[in-house]
Parts: C-alpha cells; sequence; structure tokens
C-alpha cells in the first residue's frame, strides 16, 4: 500500500471536517447511520425524517434570514393515524443517555445556497418496555375499557415509547 500524497491530505481532511463537526465529543454513537442529505435551496419545505409510530413527519426550510436560518417543525403526517408513540418538546424532555434515552438518528442537510453551512436534527427516542395484558380465561388478551378509565384516573397508564428532536444551524451564515 502506498502512503497518500501530502497534496492530497487538506482534501480529505476538507471532506471529512462536516462529519467530525457534527458529532460533539459527548453525543454516542446514533442507532441510525446515514450519510449528510442532498443540499437543499432556499425556501423548498423538505421532509427530514418521517417517524410512522408518532404519527409526525420532521421536515424544515432555508429561510436565507441570518437571524432564523432555518424553519424547524414536527408535522402530523395524518389525521386518522394512531400513534403508538408520543412526539415530545426537546426542551422539556432534556433527552440524554442518562435518562434511559437512545440517540437514534444524526440528519445533515447542507444548504445549497450557502455550502458552509448546514442543519443537524439530532432525534432521541426514550422506548417503554410494556408487555401485552394477561390472557383471559378463553386464552385471549384483552383490553377492557372500565379497567383502562380507572388506571388512568390513578395515573397508572403503562408507558409508551416517546421521540423528541433538537435541531441547530451549524457553520457560517453566508451573505
Amino acid at each position: 500500500m502506498r502512503p497518500v500524497p501530502s497534496v492530497f491530505a487538506p482534501l480529505l481532511f476538507a471532506m471529512a471536517l462536516p462529519a467530525l463537526a457534527t458529532l460533539s465529543p459527548g453525543d454516542p454513537k446514533p442507532e441510525i447511520a446515514r450519510d449528510p442529505a442532498k443540499p437543499q435551496p432556499q425556501n423548498s419545505v423538505h421532509t427530514l425524517r418521517q417517524i410512522p409510530e408518532a404519527c409526525a413527519r420532521l421536515e424544515g426550510m432555508f429561510t436565507g434570514q441570518a437571524d432564523d436560518p432555518y424553519a424547524f417543525a414536527v408535522v402530523r403526517i395524518s389525521e386518522t393515524c394512531q400513534p403508538r408513540a408520543r412526539f415530545v418538546d426537546a426542551t422539556k424532555a432534556q433527552p440524554s443517555p442518562s435518562k434511559g434515552w437512545k440517540f437514534n438518528d444524526l440528519i445533515r442537510v447542507p444548504n445549497a445556497n450557502c455550502p458552509s453551512q448546514q442543519v443537524v436534527v439530532r432525534v432521541w427516542r426514550k422506548p417503554a418496555t410494556t408487555a401485552p395484558p394477561k390472557t383471559d380465561a378463553q386464552g385471549k388478551s384483552r383490553i377492557y375499557l372500565e379497567e383502562q378509565r380507572r388506571a388512568a384516573a390513578a395515573n397508572q397508564l403503562a408507558a409508551v415509547p416517546m421521540y423528541a428532536a433538537t435541531m441547530a444551524v451549524e457553520g457560517e451564515a453566508c451573505r
């Protein structure tokens, strides 16, 4: 194997720089490994990720404004969708591995109009350990409405999985 000429070293470093900049030293390895997305133009809404369990879609748009360069939103997929997980506000939940959250996904989207800028979305998942209901005398797992109402009134409902996402714009702004 021949060594790489030193002329290419800056080029290789420049190619690896975006990947190094997005993972902070405190970030664990995400469950989903993906490459950076295709660069997105300004004022074009794009889907970052769908989370069917939570009936949610993460979408964003580069705005071109210096004070608020990226608009980020969590949108409900459909009014008829029945969520099996909740999407919660990351500022309130403060997801971290020490609180039982798993670093699920790292999404990087470069700005097509400003190559030095990219948005980084970190998706966190908090699994819930739930067991199916016990079987009754007929061998069926059933959920009874009145029992669930009593459990809800006593604040003893089973935990559901949760998702949270944080967004940050990294890099230098263009003019």
